[in-house]
């Protein structure tokens, strides 16, 4: 596959204050063979205005009223046209220029790339590392301790995935990647950071329920007692972790 095309999904609703961050981060990529495509919840605040000014950089905008955030990414797949999907949503960015072009400059072209990530707050200030480590090497079952893997740092080729579970609300971005990698053959860590994720999103805010469908897609996957042990573990890791660095974001 020579030169594949990466399509870049974005996901937004009324969120001018960190929408730009994400658009000049994909317009800024050295990396040509790109895709962008905005999907946008009727925003009323000025949001399609910030949008407006990087037209030049969007090959697809839709700016309509969707059932959820699962329901716009759908949409946003339907578009896509690229070799592999990326979904970056408002508010975090690639982490450099550099980006995407590292990634495709593999001479091998994988079915998954997945790369580190960088917490960031509203202020843009980087808050470090996520508490879930990123794994050496990546399977449909690497999740069973938890998502280690950032939404916004996974590449899967586009003939790969399948339409998000909308029976998800706040999770069925974990359903969308284990059910990937389940089909994919060659996983390559690029071992780089690739993405900057702002954190407190709709899953932060509503953390309950967050937990609550994770702990149901892992039982799908896993088994319900094997699940039922992990989360002993996760539980032990966590407690041992606020222990010895205080209370942090994942």
């Amino acid at each position: 596959m020579a030169d594949p095309t990466i399509s870049i999904i974005t996901v937004v609703y009324n969120n001018v204050r960190d929408i730009r961050y994400t658009l000049e981060s994909v317009a800024k990529q050295s990396y040509p063979h790109i895709e962008y495509i905005i999907i946008d919840g009727l925003s009323t605040d000025g949001t399609l205005e910030a949008i407006e000014e990087y037209k030049a950089k969007i090959t697809h905008l839709r700016s309509e009223k969707d059932n959820g955030i699962y329901d716009a990414m759908n949409k946003g797949l339907r578009m896509a046209t690229g070799d592999y999907v990326l979904f970056l949503n408002s508010g975090d960015e690639l982490f450099d220029e550099l980006t995407i072009e590292k990634i495709f400059n593999n001479c091998q072209y994988a079915d998954i790339y997945y790369g580190e990530t960088k917490l960031i707050n509203e202020d843009r200030q980087v808050l470090g590392d996520r508490r879930h480590q990123t794994p050496d090497t990546f399977t449909w079952k690497s999740f069973k301790y938890g998502m280690n893997i950032c939404h916004q740092a996974i590449y899967i080729k586009r003939s790969l995935v399948e339409p998000y579970n909308l029976d998800y609300k706040l999770s069925a971005d974990i359903d969308w990647v284990i059910r990937a990698a389940k089909k994919s053959k060659n996983i390559i860590n690029v071992k780089d950071y690739v993405a900057k994720y702002l954190v407190g999103g709709m899953s932060q805010q509503r953390h309950r329920q967050s937990l609550k469908e994770r702990y149901q897609i892992f039982s799908k996957y896993y088994g319900t007692i094997p699940n039922f042990i992990n989360h002993g573990i996760i539980a032990f890791r966590l407690l041992l972790h606020r222990l010895q660095h205080g209370k942090t974001r994942d």
